[in-house]
This record gives structure tokens, C-alpha cells and sequence, in this order.
């Protein structure tokens, strides 16, 4: 008996996926749930175990290439595998109560039009019923012309730029098409006269540029040595760009006297620890961050040009670093956690996150980041927003520093715990207002925390 091994659906957001090290070479025997190779998915690393124990008969897909989930990857056989005589295809004899290869092309030919059509995945069928959306209308790009996730997001967006319908009395105009990018765009000036004659002469002559339509290449010294870019590094590059292309970016500062946690810590480590837990700062940003979002919602918002996206839930992302990179797992109905809970999903994120054993859709789905880049000493830092949010967080380092406090209307010189907190958001959606309501709000949770 043969078994076809498929490139998985690790995720409902995850269409391909790159085979990174096969643990298993031809020839050799792999028990059932054994790990047969690594899959890279974006950021995340995962093992496929195999689904029957065999012997690997035929690797399809080589180290490195990227293919479309359902792509066909390795054949396992073991004891059970018969040979057609007349054309020595190697196949599998069906099970009891199964329907033969015969069966299925018989039934396949009467019924044409369900048979020809590749199957769609959960997040298509379930795109396609909130669209209501007819998929035989949709070209796909997918496996033998399956209807990917992108193939109905690319309809329903190009469905939604064309004009409405209009009424019967009035005849619409016709949409002339829009005609394809050149490879090299032209950019003109725009006119100044709005301006008045006085700005104007103070702005140097603008002339048109043509942008070049690829960087050229660059001559490394015989020093240098080219590394390989992971798939890993890759997706991290490319979103980064993305972000800033796409998001006002603009980053705010606020100083936040941390005492009070650092306190909290002190009393409840020990606690937590007989629970198997340990207890970082990073839960308590965590909760600060809860609490901001919760005071201005728009912050938890997604900016697209329908409209401002709203977020009832909040899925909070917490950066952590490894090696080859930055991933950012997501903590999932962030308030309604207490403590425990926070410092519990935290650990167990990262730790997971660290020992490649996340998977994809956990990293998907936050509507807020948090980024402890403090851990490695930095005071603060002007983070990229992770797109399609609309802010991130960042928590520098906490440092023991002399500051003036007032009590009873005397100024004081003391001794406190101090920490920046920078928030970057996309001032698309978010004012410098709300930006800095949001850092007050997590300042006064921080310095009056209480359990």
C-alpha cells in the first residue's frame, strides 16, 4: 500500500510553504507520526510527522522549493503495495466498503461538473458565504486550478472598486479601462500656485524623475561573503517594506515610573513559580496594554480604504527573538486573562516559538503588538508597525534613576525604577491626541498598579 505525502494546510491564511530539511531520505523506514521533514511557513518552522509508517519510495519536492499546499511531496510504501501488471503503476487495493479506482472514474464521468472542479479550502468556502460569491466565476491560481484565499480577496476587491449600478432613468457613463504600469513611472510636479509666490520661491524648481524599474546590482569586494537570505529573513524584509510603505508611521514617547510592578514581582515570583510559571515584566505590559485599548479603542482599529475596521477582540503579538529572526506569536483574548493567565500564554508562546513548535495561525490575527526590546539594554525605540495593525508598543529597558517627585507640594529628589514606553502608530487612522491618551492611559495603570 502507497501513501501519498501532500503539502499541508498548516494554517487558514497559509497557501504554500517551503520544504526545509527532509529527516528522512529514500530507501529509508519512517514509523507513523515520526517527523518526515520541516515545513517553513512564512515565520514559522514546523515538522510534518507521517501519516503511516513505510519505507520512503519517492521524494517529489526538493530542500528549498517553495509549492502550493496539496502539492504532492513523497510517496511512502510498505507491505500492502500491489503493481498493475500491464503498466506497472504501483497502487493502492481499496480498503472494504471502498470504492474502487474503476468506481470513481465511473461515477467521475456521469457527474462531470462536480468531479472536474479542484477542491477549496475552509477559508475560500467560508469567504465565498459571507461574499456570496459564485467560485466558477473566479480564475484560480492554485494547484491544478484551485480558488486560493488571495483569488477571492483579489475579486472581491477589484467587485468593490467598480462603480455602482445606476438607476434605470440615468444611463451610466463607460468605465474606460485603466491602462497597464509602464516599467519605469513618470512622476510630475504638482502645480504650486496654492501656495503663493512667496513659499514658492523659497522651494527649489521640482523636475520629473523616472523611478528605474529594479535597483542595479551591487559589486561586493573579494572580502565580502554572500550569505543565503532564510525564508525566514525574506518574509521579515518584505513585510517590514511593506509596513512603512503603506503606514504614516510616527512615533510618540512617554517615561513611566515602574515601581509599583517591580514590587508587585518581587512578592508574587515566588507564587507563580510553585505554579510552574514564570513570572516576567512582560505580562504586566501585557495588561497595561489592555487597559489602553480598552480606553481607545482606535488603536485596536485596522485602517483599509472601505472604512476603519473596528476590533471587538483584542489579540495582543509579543515579539520574541531567535536567532534567524523576530516572530511575533499572538496572545489571544488578551483581556480576559488575569495575571496568571498573561505570564502563562507568554511562556508558553515563546518557549514554543524558540523550540519551532508554533504554528502558523499563531502568529496570525493580532490587532496590537508589544515589543520588549529592553531585554537587550536599549532605552527606546521607534518600532514598524505589523501590518494590518495600526500600532505597536515598545518597552525599553528598566533602569534605576534619580527623579523629581512631589508629595504634599514639596519636590523631592528619589531614587525610582524607570522605564521609556514608545508607542509608533499609523497616523492614517490615529492622531497625536489619541496616541498620547493611549500612552497616559498605560502610564497611570503601570505607576497605580494594583492586583
Amino acid at each position: 500500500m502507497s501513501t501519498e505525502i501532500k503539502m499541508p494546510q498548516l494554517g487558514e491564511s497559509v497557501t504554500e510553504g517551503t520544504v526545509g530539511k527532509w529527516l528522512k531520505k529514500p530507501g529509508e523506514r519512517v514509523e507513523k507520526y515520526e517527523a518526515l521533514l520541516e515545513v517553513t511557513t512564512d515565520k514559522v518552522d514546523t515538522e510534518v510527522p507521517a501519516p503511516a509508517s513505510g519505507v520512503v519510495r519517492e521524494i517529489k519536492v526538493q530542500e528549498g522549493e517553495t509549492v502550493r499546499v496539496g502539492t504532492l511531496l513523497a510517496i511512502l510504501e510498505d507491505e500492502g503495495v500491489a503493481t498493475d501488471d500491464r503498466t506497472g503503476t504501483i497502487y493502492r487495493a481499496p480498503a472494504t466498503g471502498e470504492a474502487s479506482d474503476t468506481q470513481h472514474a465511473t461515477r467521475d464521468t456521469q457527474d462531470p461538473s462536480a468531479a472536474s472542479q479542484p477542491p477549496i479550502s475552509p477559508v475560500v468556502a467560508r469567504l465565498a458565504a459571507e461574499h456570496n460569491l459564485d467560485l466558477s466565476k473566479i480564475s484560480g491560481t492554485g494547484q491544478g486550478g484551485r480558488v486560493t484565499k488571495q483569488d477571492v480577496l483579489k475579486y472581491v476587491e477589484s467587485r468593490g472598486k467598480q462603480p455602482p449600478s445606476p438607476a434605470p432613468s440615468v444611463a451610466a457613463p463607460p468605465v474606460p479601462a485603466r491602462p497597464a504600469a509602464p516599467a519605469q513611472e513618470t512622476v510630475t510636479a504638482p502645480p504650486r500656485g496654492p501656495l503663493g509666490a512667496g513659499l514658492d520661491a523659497l522651494l527649489p524648481p521640482v523636475a520629473e524623475t523616472a523611478l528605474p524599474a529594479a535597483p542595479a546590482p551591487i559589486e561586493l569586494p573579494d572580502d565580502a561573503e554572500l550569505l543565503p537570505i532564510s525564508a525566514m529573513r525574506r518574509s521579515i524584509a518584505e513585510h517590514m517594506v511593506r509596513s512603512r510603505r503603506t503606514a504614516a508611521h510616527v512615533t510618540t514617547v512617554a517615561e513611566v515610573d515602574v515601581s509599583r510592578i517591580v514590587a508587585h514581582r518581587e512578592r508574587r515570583k515566588a507564587d507563580f513559580e510553585r505554579q510552574g510559571v514564570k513570572l516576567t515584566f512582560t505580562p504586566y505590559f501585557v495588561q497595561a496594554g489592555v487597559a489602553g485599548l480598552q480606553a481607545v479603542p482606535i488603536v485596536n482599529a485596522s485602517y483599509t480604504d472601505e472604512g476603519i475596521a473596528m476590533h471587538r477582540q483584542i489579540h495582543i503579538g509579543v515579539a520574541v527573538a531567535l536567532d534567524e529572526g523576530l516572530i511575533v506569536p499572538v496572545v489571544r483574548d488578551a483581556d480576559e486573562k488575569n495575571l496568571l493567565g498573561l505570564a502563562r500564554a507568554v511562556n508558553d508562546l515563546a518557549d514554543r516559538a524558540r523550540g519551532r513548535r508554533l504554528k502558523p495561525d499563531e502568529t496570525q490575527g493580532g490587532t496590537f503588538t508589544i515589543t520588549n526590546h529592553g531585554v537587550s539594554g536599549s532605552l527606546f525605540a521607534m518600532p514598524i508597525i505589523n501590518q494590518p495593525q495600526s500600532a505597536i508598543l515598545g518597552i525599553g529597558a528598566i533602569q534605576k534613576r534619580a527623579v523629581v517627585i512631589t508629595r504634599e507640594g514639596v519636590d523631592a529628589i528619589a531614587i525610582r525604577p524607570m522605564c521609556y514606553l514608545s508607542l509608533t502608530f499609523d497616523h492614517r487612522l490615529i492622531d497625536g491626541a489619541a496616541a498620547d491618551q493611549f500612552l497616559m492611559a498605560l502610564k497611570a495603570f503601570l505607576e497605580g498598579y494594583a492586583e
